[in-house]
């Protein structure tokens, strides 16, 4: 069985507002300084049909014109990967508690494609976002690690210091 699978069905309205995590993520992290296109779909008013995320992990803007087609370019990511969650705990949560990780808001990012792929499943001591955005990732890691009661390894915890070093 894949670990995906233990979390739940993808994209879940875990907050019951129409929408599912992937649509208010899209939303909440799309630029609002340029255009973007909502409409609606079913029971979700804010279904992102077009515009630009700049990606947390290099700065890169990724601009789509029609969502539905390009929709692979800006992808959700998880701060702390699912495989990441299992590892260290969440294999021992309830049903409940896996689909309610992945898909807690504050747990997700929008983000390229390729720094998604790049992260993968790694934690933070296998991988790092441009120096310019260390501060934020590992503020937000060590958060949904507390958050979660996961614990922490000596490289992860060297890791996350060096980056939370780069805050000022």
């Amino acid at each position: 069985m894949c670990i995906r699978d233990s979390f739940g069905d993808a994209w879940t309205d875990t907050d019951a507002n129409g929408c599912n995590q992937r649509d208010d993520v899209l939303l909440r992290d799309v630029l609002k300084d340029r255009a973007y296109r909502v409409g609606r779909q079913g029971g979700c008013d804010h279904d992102v049909l077009a515009g630009s995320w700049r990606d947390p992990y290099t700065g890169t803007v990724v601009t789509l014109t029609d969502a539905k087609a390009q929709g692979q370019l800006v992808q959700i990511d998880h701060i702390v990967p699912l495989s990441v969650a299992w590892r260290y705990g969440a294999s021992a949560w309830t049903d409940a508690t896996r689909l309610q990780f992945a898909n807690d808001v504050e747990e997700l990012l929008a983000v390229s494609a390729s720094s998604n792929d790049d992260k993968g499943g790694s934690d933070a001591s296998q991988w790092r976002p441009s120096l310019e955005a260390q501060c934020g990732y590992a503020a937000r890691y060590v958060r949904v690690k507390s958050t979660y009661r996961l614990p922490t390894d000596h490289r992860e915890k060297a890791a996350l210091a060096a980056m939370l070093d780069t805050c000022g």
